[in-house]
């Protein structure tokens, strides 16, 4: 052999293509998809088959589950020995198969997705139903192919005596094909086979008039005859399955909600466990205890609420959230004609009635071979008893048995079968009552020869025979439908009100971060003392508030946190908040700068936010909701080195007041600053000088009876009338408000709208000042004020801040 013979240069890719191409027929066609006409993988037929011819059948006692895998191996299937006893074990579970095709003794698994016991364990058997499946199948109904090492031969398909492709349904991946065939009611699936032979262009309207839907063998709610229809009409289409599910009364006045089915595939112990995590997280504060009470007499989840919870709307939470409630979506996909082919319901029904019909053809011909056979022997036993003397004499004169046939043969005409026949009698056959049997038998035997031949003759006659046989089969094996049918997909509304309880807490924020919710119990037995928190810290925010009501925490580098205060770490009054980082990450150069609760976003107010730079916008308040917030949000856009200062909440009618550090300060109406989305740069609110930057921005609203309080950089306070700031427009220079010093002049520290009662704290590096607003007469805006701090002793201003009024 030369060198270029032995060798095949080929590029990679037409190699892998084509032998990746072979491989994905194969798994397509011989091991994932079902075939339309029997509803089975090769794994499970070649199980039924395999069983059958061991005789390991529902008339017979069980055998060792291990002895089947060996003979489906052995024989059939030459793959490892778990996916074949996998594959036998889901045959036996009546949570995944309709009607099942094996039964079996011992642990087969159960709904919580505990594994079988080893298959040396367990014993099987077929089930009633698989004879119908199996039914006629040594009579040459169906074709076959030589096994894997062609010792014996195997069916391409079972005779399959009801649809069991729509009974029992099917899921499989395969290569570039996945299937999703949804069980159906037995009777249901026979009634339109039925119909659809009675009228072969049935709609798909009409033959859901008998086959309403699928038929889970768990029972349960689907949702959505539309949906059925589309997958029906197209082979895909999606519906919901909803668990079954009661809401009692138990003592106490408390609710629970019992679960009796769940949907199809859903697995029991982690749907438990995944509705107790809902409890455990805090998720829903509703739920006092979820306990699975399922036992031999059925399925039984029970989830009890707290005291005086409604338990209506945690289920509308649950279902939308766990596995209470799935999505089910049909991909019909069969092998019709040794290929992957999307089955509609009208072609589904169609191949297994030409299946059927060639079925019962071949049994027939079979049936007919094997009468006109027997009729020819029992014509030559008839003739040889009429002759028998002759007979017996021509047999005693011969030499052997092949002598004796061939002289019967020669001498009386018979046939080879009939001089078989004749040799093989036994005496006391020849007695004379036996003449009278075969005159019956024969008449017998004409009478069916007739009935096969006017089968195989009119159509008519045929579809007669394979309606009979269904409906058979209904009789015996029709169960109730489990699952209940609903036209529409119910919408699932869940309140906040449900998963999280209506009480008051107090919630605090930091300026270093630190936050936490505090029950009123809590805030109580410490009397609002003692609260924990860092030395050169101090609260930014202070506040009873409804635990369903949201923070807006505002940061310096542009952006907002959408907080909703029952996520909030539940943390005593005397322990020190979580850091906001560990909730949402921050960037290290980022500060709080505002903390806004808020109990509806529905308000006609806007969020108006400045920034140092002189740059300010307004946005709508309800434009701050979000669904994800596990990161910041921009709330402006920001330039280089600016940051934002100010965020309020404004009505529309109010003016904002602007002041900077040397002093200049602009008022304007808010109607100046146009409202744009959350994300814009905003509007230039003041023209700022070189080195100059905005310290202060106070909205001021209409019915304001407050003056302004200047506190200069040195340590003077100055209270001015606000009108003698005048209204004008916004992005102007603006007028002075100090008087300029030639020496050491006087920058604004801060300035803050006061009442006359108020009293202000004034913090410096060395201590804390009280002042009481009332103590300073107005003075006009060419005056630096008096003295309140002196600072080259006290330390430069740290902060300003008014006295809550609770703490006055």
């Amino acid at each position: 052999m030369t060198q270029t013979e032995r060798y095949q240069n080929l590029p990679l890719e037409e190699v892998i293509g084509d032998r990746f191409g072979r491989y994905s027929k194969y798994i397509i066609q011989d091991r994932a998809l079902p075939d339309a006409r029997d509803g089975l993988k090769p794994v499970q037929r070649r199980i039924l088959f395999a069983m059958f011819q061991e005789g390991n059948t529902n008339d017979k006692p069980f055998r060792k589950s291990a002895k089947t895998v060996g003979n489906v191996i052995g024989n059939y299937h030459p793959h490892g020995d778990s996916s074949v006893y996998e594959a036998m074990v889901r045959m036996s579970q009546d949570w995944k198969l309709r009607h099942m095709t094996v039964e079996m003794h011992g642990n087969n698994g159960s709904v919580d997705g505990d594994p079988p016991a080893a298959m040396r364990y367990t014993e099987a058997r077929l089930s009633a139903i698989s004879h119908e499946l199996l039914r006629d199948i040594n009579k040459n109904t169906v074709d076959y192919i030589p096994n894997f090492d062609d010792s014996d031969s195997e069916p391409v398909v079972l005779p399959a005596r009801f649809p069991n492709l729509i009974v029992n349904g099917s899921t499989g991946i395969s290569a570039g094909y996945a299937t999703d065939i949804p069980p159906h009611a037995l009777h249901e699936a026979l009634d339109a086979v039925l119909m659809r032979m009675e009228n072969p262009a049935a709609t798909v309207d009409e033959l859901m008039t008998v086959i309403k839907g699928p038929d889970f063998p768990t029972g349960g709610i689907i949702q959505g005859v539309e949906g059925i229809k589309k997958a029906y009409e197209t082979g895909k289409g999606k519906i919901i399955i909803r668990s079954k599910t009661e809401i009692e009364t138990i003592k106490g006045g408390k609710q629970q909600i019992v679960i009796t089915e769940i949907p199809f595939e859903v697995n029991k112990a982690n749907l438990v466990k995944k509705i107790d995590e809902q409890r455990h997280d805090r998720r829903l504060e509703g739920i006092a205890e979820v306990r699975d009470e399922s036992d031999r007499t059925g399925l039984r989840i029970v989830i009890e609420m707290k005291k005086e919870v409604d338990a209506h709307g945690i289920l509308q939470y649950l279902l939308k959230n766990t596995d209470l409630q799935v999505a089910y979506n049909f991909n019909m996909i069969a092998i019709h004609n040794r290929r992957p082919t999307m089955m509609t319901l009208p072609l589904l029904l169609d191949s297994y009635i030409g299946h059927q019909k060639e079925v019962v053809t071949r049994r027939t011909i079979f049936d007919l071979k094997k009468a006109q056979d027997r009729l020819h022997i029992v014509a030559g036993l008839m003739k040889a008893l009429s002759i028998l003397d002759e007979v017996i004499k021509a047999i005693r004169a011969s030499k052997d048995k092949r002598d004796a046939k061939n002289n019967l043969i020669s001498l009386f005409e018979f046939s080879e079968a009939q001089a078989e026949a004749i040799v093989s009698l036994q005496l006391y056959r020849l007695t004379n009552t036996d003449i009278t049997e075969l005159q019956n038998e024969e008449e017998t035997l004409n009478k069916l020869v007739k009935e096969l031949e006017n089968i195989l003759a009119k159509e008519t006659a045929l579809l007669k025979v394979i309606k009979k046989e269904l409906l058979a089969v209904r009789k015996q094996f029709a169960e109730p439908r489990k699952s209940v049918l609903e036209d529409e997909i119910e919408e699932i509304k869940v309140t906040l009100d449900v998963l999280i309880p209506s009480e008051e807490v107090y919630v605090t924020v930091t300026k270093d971060g630190y936050i936490k919710r505090t029950s009123t119990r809590s805030y109580t037995a410490s009397n609002g003392q003692d609260f924990a928190i860092k030395d050169s810290d101090y609260l930014l925010y202070k506040a009873p508030i409804n635990m369903q009501n949201h923070l807006l925490i505002f940061t310096s580098k542009g952006n907002y946190i959408y907080q909703p205060v029952h996520e909030l770490p539940d943390i005593r009054w005397k322990d020190l908040g979580q850091h906001i980082s560990s909730i949402v990450p921050l960037d290290s150069q980022e500060r709080i700068i505002k903390v806004m609760g808020i109990e509806s976003f529905d308000l006609d107010l806007s969020v108006l936010t400045a920034t140092k730079d002189g740059q300010i916008k307004r946005s709508l308040l309800s434009d701050y909701v979000v669904q994800r917030y596990a990161r910041p949000i921009k709330t402006i856009n920001l330039k280089k080195n600016d940051e934002l200062i100010m965020a309020e909440l404004v009505a529309p009618s109010d003016d904002v007041l602007i002041t900077t550090y040397a002093s200049y300060s602009v008022r304007f109406s808010l109607d100046e600053v146009p409202i744009t989305g959350v994300k814009t740069g905003g509007v230039k609110a003041i023209n700022l000088k070189d080195e100059d930057y905005v310290v202060s921005v106070n909205p001021i609203s209409t019915q304001n009876k407050e003056d302004i309080l200047l506190i200069t950089t040195r340590g003077a306070i100055k209270k001015m009338a606000l009108n003698e700031i005048e209204a004008g427009v916004r992005a102007k220079r603006g007028i002075l408000t100090l008087r300029e010093l030639k020496t050491n002049p006087h920058r604004v520290f801060d300035v803050l709208l006061v009442e006359k009662n108020d009293q202000l704290i004034i913090e410096t590096e060395k201590g804390q000042e009280t002042i009481l607003v009332n103590a300073y007469r107005p003075s006009d805006r060419y005056s630096n004020g008096s003295f309140v701090i002196d600072t080259e002793k006290d330390g430069d201003l740290v902060r300003v801040w008014k006295q809550p009024k609770e703490d006055n």
